[in-house]
């Protein structure tokens, strides 16, 4: 992807999409920003997020949801992306099991009105993000995308083993050049309040005991927001067409791919947490409590097929990305 390209972002005030769409503007990529501003978590946060993308004049801010059909397919005849990365989504494993219908409508029905979009006005590549979530129930560490993901273990990832079926169908039926990228556990400054780096965080510098759960013996594999970020850039470059790459999963029948991104290396819960009291400088008061429905004992991604199409490799540990997260947090909470 060269700069000056037209790139839709869809969930641009979230976390992720909020940092890639400022790396894609610093680049000089023309970015249509489309998030629904929902109120899953403070929209301050998502506010001040766009406030940031809005110094650009290369950036065009359009609140809509996904799930307004007409609307999202008037967005793509008027503005033509040559690249759309479909990041808005419905988040979060434990609130998939109070309000399910969110992530229904979010997840399922709004990534039907993209792909609607995208068959009438067909980008260039299609990139859309699905989570660690769905390899579920796998035993077989570290998980390749070869692998099958039929056993999830919350709603939540239920709805994005779903979004990439769907896509699939689209990428056969009308030769949509299709990207999936499976993100693992993402971290950094801007992040969710409802994330674990940010509830920890918050309690300990509030002398306020955390709760660890699956009593500290889960292991995961944190990604640092800015290395994600890369990866989907290079990404961008990659549509799934040619020749197969070594550990490829290429699909035989459309123009689509599925790709792990994450650091390829899990830590243990409690080493997070010894990373955040370095950081802070502050003991945590630990709560050990049990697993939570949904969750999995460990996460670990093989990335041999980013590094094949992309030469990707992660530059952040968890110590550097932990204590940039706390730096941030201090400022932008005035700690």
């Amino acid at each position: 992807m060269t700069n000056g390209q037209r790139v839709l972002v869809t969930g641009s005030a979230g976390f992720i999409g909020f940092h890639l769409s400022e790396a894609l503007l610093k680049e000089g990529f023309e970015v249509i920003g489309l998030d629904a501003m929902t109120d899953y978590y403070d929209v301050r946060l998502k506010q001040d997020r766009n406030e940031i993308l809005l110094q650009f004049s290369n950036y065009t801010f359009i609140p809509e949801r996904l799930e307004n059909d007409e609307a999202i397919l008037r967005i793509f005849e008027h503005h033509r992306p040559d690249v759309v990365v479909h990041l808005a989504a419905q988040a979060g494993i434990r609130h998939s099991i109070e309000a399910p219908k969110s992530y229904l409508d979010a997840n399922i029905t709004g990534t039907f009105s993209l792909l609607e979009a995208a068959r009438a006005v067909p980008p260039r590549h299609l990139l859309l993000a699905s989570s660690s979530s769905v390899y579920g129930g796998n035993a077989s560490l570290p998980y390749a995308e070869s692998e099958k993901a039929d056993l999830p273990m919350s709603f939540y990832a239920a709805t994005k083993k779903a979004m990439e079926a769907m896509a699939h169908s689209y990428a056969h039926l009308y030769r949509l050049p299709t990207t999936i990228f499976r993100f693992f556990t993402v971290y950094g400054p801007w992040g969710r309040p409802d994330m674990a780096l940010s509830k920890f965080t918050s309690r300990i510098l509030n002398d306020q005991p955390i709760e660890v759960y699956g009593r500290g013996e889960m292991s995961r594999d944190f990604t640092y927001v800015d290395d994600l970020v890369r990866a989907i850039m290079l990404l961008t470059a990659r549509p799934p067409e040619g020749e197969c790459a070594p550990s490829d999963n290429l699909s035989p029948v459309a123009p689509y791919r599925i790709v792990n991104i994450g650091h390829s290396e899990p830590v243990k819960l409690m080493d997070f947490i010894e990373a955040i009291e370095r950081a802070t400088g502050r003991q945590a008061q630990k709560k050990m409590l049990g697993a939570q429905p949904g969750d999995v004992p460990a996460t670990w991604a093989d990335v041999a097929l980013l590094k094949q199409l992309t030469g990707f490799e992660a530059r952040t540990n968890v110590a550097d990305g932990v204590a940039k997260f706390v730096a941030w947090y201090r400022e932008y909470y005035k700690l």
